[in-house]
């Protein structure tokens, strides 16, 4: 069986002083789920395995039970060229994603191609219940609609996302600190009127202080507008 290879695979090339490092990234992963291979390896390990006539085995075989099959298994969607396969294969993975590394990694290269298709998805994705489902159509947005495809209408839709949740909160601040370095005048007055709740906003302010592509007086502005506790 093809996902028993798999895994044997990712324990040849377990890095363990990697693993260590990365059970203190990613608090909410149980440490013995985690085998320690390197992102590097694992893309390299994806393009060989998506030239795999079995490989749908491994990507049915949900839930994995190792952290670094999910990060296989996102890295294997990403290389997927046909869009309604791919976008297929997101839709059943997205469900099993269950820590921010992962779902930060879910990054299919057919999706730039297919952006009209793909803002649907996204607008249901936000409006999940999972946790990392909204984080990855947030990312999803982020990455693709902050350009030549940017509508004021998007700032809308993330504005009006409420959690509780860290990982949805940091992916609206970094959301934002994006959008300000490449829409500056669309997103300020989402600070300047307080439309994000206080740590996003605040968290918002911080990372887009810390950007390069934010200028020193556009931050000293921004700096202004932070909400004290």
């Amino acid at each position: 069986m093809i996902t028993e290879e798999i895994k044997q695979r990712l324990f040849s090339l377990q890095d363990e002083p990697y693993r260590d490092f990365q059970v203190k990234l990613i608090p909410t992963i149980d440490p013995k789920t985690m085998i320690g291979v390197r992102t590097p390896a694992l893309r390299k390990l994806a393009k060989e395995l998506s030239k795999d006539p079995d490989i749908t085995e491994f990507l049915t075989s949900l839930p994995h039970e190792y952290f670094d099959e999910n990060q296989l298994h996102a890295f294997l969607i990403s290389e997927i060229k046909d869009y309604k396969k791919c976008i297929a294969q997101t839709e059943k993975f997205l469900p099993f994603i269950n820590n921010w590394a992962t779902c930060d990694q879910l990054s299919p290269k057919v999706f730039k191609k297919h952006k009209q298709e793909l803002l649907s998805h996204i607008q249901t994705w936000i409006r999940s219940e999972e946790t990392y489902t909204v984080r990855f159509g947030i990312g999803m947005l982020m990455q693709h609609f902050l350009d030549d495809d940017f509508d004021p209408e998007y700032l809308e839709l993330v504005a009006g996302i409420r959690s509780e949740e860290y990982y949805i909160n940091m992916m609206i601040a970094w959301y934002f600190a994006t959008a300000l370095a490449k829409q500056y005048d669309a997103v300020l007055p989402y600070l300047e009127q307080k439309k994000l709740a206080p740590w996003t906003h605040n968290k918002a302010i911080q990372k887009a202080r810390e950007s390069y592509r934010v200028s020193a007086e556009q931050k000293e502005y921004l700096k202004s507008l932070k909400i004290k506790s």
